[in-house]
């Protein structure tokens, strides 16, 4: 982690990844990019559907490959690149037949390593392979939930899950967040965990930084007037005046589940999550 001299109040605690000593490239592979308009939380109505987005650097945006639909074609990390779309780092793979492609960059991969897509790989740390052929207590990220539908879990940075056994037709993987799951043994996976693992230890620092990013001040609910939230209003600071605490919406928050009880994928999930202890 890199940290700064508290030549301001909010400059004392801040910090950020040494990103010098991690990357390998500068400036992205200009045949993979291409401009975009961030949604800045809007749908496609333009009305906004998740508050305090707006703003915000403009950004590049990094075709990162997903399918991995290139088959028994091995390829060669080129760099390790910074992507602002996403917390983990990206790397520019270049295949045997010239093809290039960004691919998430797992943990302790560098330029000039072998990686493959392939049902016959060896199950190394940045090589990709269906989940039934990837033994027991490895690490995996990137992973499909069906088969050839891209990979959907285990993306961000410095995730990963652990294959725990193989049951029939499913392999059983636990995630980092402490849920197991069934996979299907044909869903692909990458071998490995995330890369920037760092990225949770930052410290933003100051208000301006969250601005950069793209994030908008929130307003306290109690700090509000009793027309604009349910917890506004009274003279000075007020506790909430109701049992349980709710949003600008009535619906209740901190704790109630908004999981639907008759979920499609509630077949797939052998145990739960543990509660985070509040």
């Amino acid at each position: 982690m890199k940290t700064y001299k508290p030549t301001t109040p909010s400059r004392r605690h801040m910090t950020g990844i040494d990103y010098r000593a991690l990357l390998t490239r500068v400036e992205p592979e200009k045949s993979l990019t291409k401009g975009f308009r961030r949604a800045n939380g809007r749908n496609s109505a333009g009305k906004i559907t998740v508050r305090h987005k707006g703003g915000g650097v403009k950004r590049l945006y990094r075709q990162v490959d997903f399918k991995y639909d290139k088959f028994d074609i091995p390829a060669t990390i080129k760099s390790i690149e910074y992507d602002p779309n996403r917390s983990g780092f990206i790397a520019l793979a270049v295949y045997a037949d010239g093809e290039k492609r960004y691919v998430l960059a797992p943990a302790q991969i560098k330029p000039g390593d072998k990686i493959i897509v392939s049902e016959k790989a060896e199950a190394k740390v940045g090589n990709r392979l269906p989940v039934g052929k990837i033994p027991v207590g490895t690490f995996i990220h990137n992973m499909e939930l069906k088969p050839g539908s891209g990979a959907k879990m285990g993306r961000s940075a410095g995730s990963s899950a652990e294959v725990i056994a193989h049951d029939k037709n499913y392999a059983l993987v636990k995630l980092s967040s402490g849920e197991v799951r069934k996979i299907p043994e044909k869903a692909w996976a990458s071998v490995g965990q995330v890369s920037n693992s760092e990225h949770r230890l930052v410290v933003i620092g100051k208000a301006g930084r969250s601005r950069w990013m793209g994030i908008r001040p929130t307003v306290r609910g109690s700090a509000m007037n009793p027309v604009d939230h349910p917890l506004g209003g009274g003279e000075g600071r007020a506790g909430l005046g109701m049992r349980r605490p709710k949003n600008k919406w009535g619906k209740g928050v901190r704790g109630v589940k908004t999981r639907k009880p008759k979920k499609y994928s509630n077949v797939f999930i052998v145990s739960r999550r543990k509660k985070k202890k509040r």
